[in-house]
């Protein structure tokens, strides 16, 4: 099989799907790879490097495109890219359908394969190809946060850990999660006072058990989050609906209930987001404000760490890449439930509930296009 990947082209994204050790073994398995010039620079990789792991480097997308049976990306193609998808072709992503309409359609009018990182779900409930992005994101969410508590970003100026003498910052995490436990990591780490919500009292017993005592854990409810943002100096939202559009469990008229300057992360943002005032935005325009709280929502937040992303990302991705290589799309997803559930639009039919849902759109059995 003839395998592609191509440069990303969102805004500062610099990840790359494919490393040259990945590239490595893929030929060794008797499958080609194509990698687009330059497609490895931003996460340290140099194309000489692709060359002597054996891949062939492609002077433009086009060709790259045209020639390939499946492509390997990081995030969803954007409109200038929906032209290059064609019938059949399988695409290995991270789509984030429910979030976009117009790419859903987009992907429908190609009658291409879309194999979306997010939703292969293995059957305890993990979703192994979203883990490593949902563990840097999570960090990042405090790391970022923290940041723009400093006054100079608008924020209202505190500290996270405090000082001897002086309250550490109140941080409130929703969701329990892969994201949310990251953030809590990071925020209890620097010393911040942390509470994290979710609806599963068994996630909360677990997560009360190793996080240390500067977290505490509540019910999710409507009372108890407007009870704990109306302390919060920083929110991460971290809610999650595998392949569904994020609740809006922060709304508009909340707000005003905040500390002016507080400071919202709202890491759900690929799905929606979990706070109604969020919308996508860049690594070079990350931040707005509404009604005096700062908003980051950048969509792909691990993209700014993109050595650290495209190395965790790449463990995760490539055994499945291989099998789908190996034996065709068809034939993989047969074999794997896991693989099976990334599949999202195939062949102008969607067959994941999830995105049926967002958009009402007719929902095709999984099963009649295998």
């Amino acid at each position: 099989m003839i395998i592609g990947v191509p440069k990303e082209i969102k805004t500062n994204e610099n990840r790359v799907a494919l490393v040259p050790a990945g590239a490595e073994l893929i030929a060794a398995k008797g499958h080609s790879v194509s990698v687009e010039r330059g497609a490895g620079l931003g996460s340290g990789f140099t194309d000489d490097q692709y060359v002597a792991a054996g891949a062939t480097i492609l002077e433009t997308a086009d060709a790259l495109w045209a020639e390939a049976e499946m492509i390997m990306k990081v995030k969803e193609p954007i409109a200038s890219e929906w032209p290059r998808m064609r019938r059949g072709q399988m695409i290995y992503t991270y789509f984030h359908f429910a979030a976009s309409e117009p790419l859903t359609r987009a992907l429908i009018a190609s009658r291409s394969v879309a194999i979306a990182y997010e939703t292969v779900q293995l059957p305890n409930g993990e979703l192994p190809l979203l883990t490593p992005m949902s563990e840097v994101a999570g960090r990042m969410s405090v790391q970022e946060g923290a940041k723009y508590l400093e006054k100079v970003y608008g924020g209202r100026g505190v500290l996270l850990g405090g000082v001897p003498g002086v309250a550490p910052a109140e941080v409130v995490i929703i969701g329990g999660g892969v994201v949310g436990t990251n953030a809590a990591k990071m925020a209890a780490g620097l010393g911040a006072r942390v509470t994290i919500l979710d609806l599963s009292l068994e996630r909360l017993r677990y997560l009360d058990d190793v996080l240390p005592k500067n977290v505490r854990t509540v019910y999710s409810n409507r009372f108890n989050i407007l009870e704990s943002i109306a302390q919060a100096d920083l929110v991460v939202g971290a809610v999650l609906l595998p392949g569904a559009k994020a609740p809006h469990l922060i709304r508009r008229e909340d707000l005003k209930r905040m500390k002016p300057g507080a400071v919202i992360v709202d890491v759900a943002v690929d799905q929606g987001g979990c706070v109604e005032t969020i919308r996508p935005t860049t690594h070079e325009d990350p931040v707005y404000f509404v009604d005096g709280i700062l908003h980051y929502a950048v969509a792909n937040m691990p993209g700014g760490v993109p050595r650290t992303s495209t190395l965790a990302l790449t463990n995760a991705t490539l055994p499945y890449g291989l099998r789908l290589a190996r034996d065709g799309w068809k034939a993989a997803c047969r074999n794997d439930g896991a693989l099976k559930l990334g599949l999202n639009v195939v062949d102008g039919k969607v067959v994941y509930p999830g995105v049926a849902e967002a958009f009402g759109l007719p929902l095709v059995d999984v099963e009649t296009v295998l």
